[in-house]
């Protein structure tokens, strides 16, 4: 599910994607690139609605046609085949998830998966049997009509100049991260290439990120042992049979911009706690704010609250109360909650000698997720965390439920990934 809304201070779309050193007039702009896509629900089923979405570029709506590239072009009929590979058949575009929001009628029949049953006989046009329906839609009632675009030129197999432009763009990403998300992004390749078996494989991948950023390419080559060094020219080894090498060379744009914040997750921090997961770690004798006060309070802030317990079932409360237990530390993972909270009480006696308990709370705390709980549940936080100190961003120790969701909003505390746990 998305909504379009409009992006008031955000750099809208900065430079023409065919050339890059030209910038857009902004009311040149399309009014749908303008606004922003807000994700506002997650599927329902994740195999219906997500694996069976058969994204294509051909399908545009009014308003937009297809530039020259040469890989769009490939990609416009490609695509068609792809998605009758992926979903099994020619009717791929009547599954739910991709079916039309207004009706359909053409003369498309039968073929395998056929959703829909059309009446009438005929399957082709014009036709006299079914007279002459449907009829093609004129451009006033919406029909699509291609940009008139006046061409003067010989018609080459031929590259143009700005194909190879091959880092400017991978250089204003990287620009535009954050300490810890350039730090992520060394790491991925550092593991991904520390896979490779071939070590020439690993020099050259590294020498290409050279191209994009002095500083990656030096910490992603100390990971794997190498020393990044300057590609020779043409960097590509894709040029045709009677292609001139110096028509090859790699070229890097200068871009209007050096960076784009907007681009960066941590830039869009969001102000309330909706959907967050959180788990409230607890066990029999735990105290009864646990329920009373912490949950209530996190559930009206509307975010989803489980209850984690050493055994399914019921947890009894220090009063006597039972509340049912969501998931055991048996089946349940921190990794799937955004934060951990500890209920004091009698329960932290038994979560102290719980390994399960022990390990949640550290396998959270090495994930840099805010964990919370009163002066009492924070002994666990002592034992699993050895470590940890006095006073430290994202741990709240004194039951503070307002310190605990204002974490939340800041989602992860980075700077643990410069001391973490061990594993």
């Amino acid at each position: 599910g998305v909504q379009i809304v409009p992006e008031e201070d955000e750099h809208k779309f900065p430079f023409d994607l065919l050339d890059p050193t030209k910038m857009i007039p902004e009311e040149l702009v399309p009014v749908e690139i303008l606004g922003k896509m807000t994700l506002n629900r997650n599927p329902d089923n994740f195999f219906a609605e997500t694996e069976q979405v058969a994204f294509h570029p051909g399908h545009v709506v009014p308003g937009i046609d297809f530039t020259n590239d040469p890989l769009l072009q490939g990609r416009l009929f490609s695509y068609t085949d792809t998605q009758l590979s992926r979903l099994g058949g020619p009717n791929f575009h009547e599954i739910p998830i991709n079916r039309a929001i207004p009706e359909v009628t053409n003369n498309q029949r039968d073929g395998i998966h056929r959703m829909q049953i059309p009446k009438g006989k005929v399957s082709y046009h014009p036709n006299s049997m079914g007279q002459g329906c449907p009829f093609q839609a004129m451009i006033k009632e919406g029909g699509f009509a291609s940009f008139e675009e006046r061409i003067d030129s010989s018609k080459i197999r031929k590259r143009s100049k700005s194909f190879f432009d091959h880092f400017s763009q991978a250089t204003l990403f990287y620009n535009s991260m954050t300490d810890h998300e350039k730090r992520h992004i060394q790491n991925a390749f550092s593991f991904e290439l520390g896979k490779v078996q071939l070590v020439p494989i690993r020099q050259r991948m590294v020498d290409m990120l050279l191209e994009v950023d002095e500083d990656l390419a030096q910490k992603v080559a100390d990971h794997l042992g190498l020393v990044p060094k300057k590609l020779p020219q043409p960097i590509t080894g894709s040029i045709p049979a009677d292609g001139n090498p110096d028509d090859h060379h790699s070229l890097k744009v200068k871009l209007p911009i050096t960076e784009a914040p907007s681009v960066s997750m941590a830039n869009k921090l969001p102000t309330n706690i909706k959907a967050r997961r959180i788990a409230i770690l607890t066990a029999d004798g735990v105290d009864d704010d646990a329920f009373t006060k912490v949950k209530k309070q996190l559930c009206e802030m509307d975010a989803i609250v489980q209850i984690i317990a050493p055994r399914h079932g019921f947890v009894t409360t220090k009063s006597g109360e039972q509340y049912p237990v969501d998931d055991s530390l048996l089946t349940a993972a921190s990794v799937v909650f955004d934060a951990v909270y500890v209920g004091g009480g009698e329960s932290v006696n038994t979560l102290l000698e719980h390994a399960g308990a022990l390990h949640f709370v550290a396998e959270a705390y090495k994930h840099c997720k805010p964990i919370g709980a009163d002066e009492n549940g924070a002994e666990l936080f002592k034992k699993a965390i050895p470590h940890l100190k006095d006073a430290e961003d994202g741990v709240i120790t004194n039951g503070d439920l307002d310190e605990f969701t204002g974490a939340i909003m800041l989602h992860r505390f980075w700077d643990r990934e410069m001391n973490p746990l061990p594993a």
